[in-house]
């Protein structure tokens, strides 16, 4: 067994990813958000290939032509929405309108799990580890049905079942990511996140704010504390080691930083944070790295991803 100090760090440069997301930036800007897919792949390049564990980094193969491709489905995709619901407007027919509102808001409902699916099956499968591949093997149906059922019961529970939910779809989510032959697994349950998000919340507002970055620290362990990935069957529990202090100094900097520059340090803001979690994360044990296997397949459609960015969603 390898006895690589099994850690994540993060090692990337403030100076660096800011240099990126300028010309990032600039190139969106004069190409009518044309480059944004190479952008989005510059900067997920940057922050794989800068994120180590056990001393080896992870590398994004991802293209901006891909996501280009997958860019411009999206576009039609949402497009065909926005212009039913347009049409229906003009046509200044009551039902029409309604009916154009409500094919909008179903389309964009179910387009969620689509985005989420789609997204995590491109961006793990081009994902790797010592050059072995990350993967998503969930399928759409069983997404969609955990979907459905949470949308629903949280609606008729007024958002109550919706801590129940999210952490139903983070099982199965986990349940289906590989790294090579590891397997993952998501071990909270809806009652503890509820619990934790309502104290915190509760207590976040009697201390006007104070009491937020203890929160935000639960909230951290309650999801790593809970994450174990699988090794030939044997469990080895991952945990959060972020404090209330550090989550404080870290969220503090980044808001004067992005104040006294005029949002211009941003991307600095963006680089402290990720150094602080990811450096927070590990594992409580030891991984037989020489025993990682590749089991998963490319797959380079990233439709699913342009569309979870056109939708503001994050399963990542």
């Amino acid at each position: 067994m390898e006895n690589t100090d099994q850690k994540f760090r993060f090692v990337g440069k403030k100076g660096e990813f800011f240099g990126i997301e300028i010309l990032n930036i600039v190139f969106t800007f004069i190409t009518l958000g044309l480059y944004y897919p190479w952008a989005k792949a510059n900067r997920l390049k940057y922050i794989y290939g800068n994120t180590e564990f056990a001393g080896s980094s992870f590398a994004f193969l991802g293209t901006g032509k891909e996501m280009f491709k997958g860019f411009i489905k999206a576009v039609l995709i949402i497009g065909a929405l926005y212009a039913v619901y347009i049409a229906g407007i003009f046509s200044q027919e009551p039902s029409l309108i309604l009916a154009g509102a409500l094919i909008m808001l179903l389309g964009v409902i179910f387009l969620v799990p689509v985005a989420i699916h789609g997204g995590l099956k491109y961006r793990l499968s081009r994902t790797t580890w010592r050059t072995v591949h990350m993967g998503y093997r969930g399928k759409l149906s069983d997404l969609m049905k955990i979907y459905v059922k949470g949308i629903l019961l949280s609606i008729v529970t007024l958002g109550i079942y919706s801590f129940w939910f999210e952490v139903e779809l983070r099982k199965y989510i986990l349940k289906n990511v590989r790294l090579g032959n590891l397997e993952m697994e998501f071990k909270g349950d809806g009652s503890t996140y509820f619990g934790t998000f309502f104290l915190g919340y509760i207590l976040s507002t009697v201390t006007l704010g104070i009491y937020s970055f203890w929160w935000m620290r639960d909230l951290y362990r309650f999801f790593w504390d809970n994450t174990y990935v699988i090794q030939d069957g044997r469990e080895i529990k991952m945990e959060f080691t972020g404090t209330a202090g550090g989550f404080f100094k870290t969220l503090i900097g980044n808001f004067l930083i992005v104040v006294f520059t005029f949002g211009l340090g941003t991307p600095i803001a963006i680089i402290r944070m990720l150094s602080f979690v990811i450096e927070n994360t590990g594992i409580r044990g030891t991984l037989n790295l020489d025993a990682i296997e590749q089991t998963e397949e490319q797959y380079k459609d990233a439709t699913g991803e342009d569309l979870a960015d056109m939708l503001e969603i994050d399963a990542f």
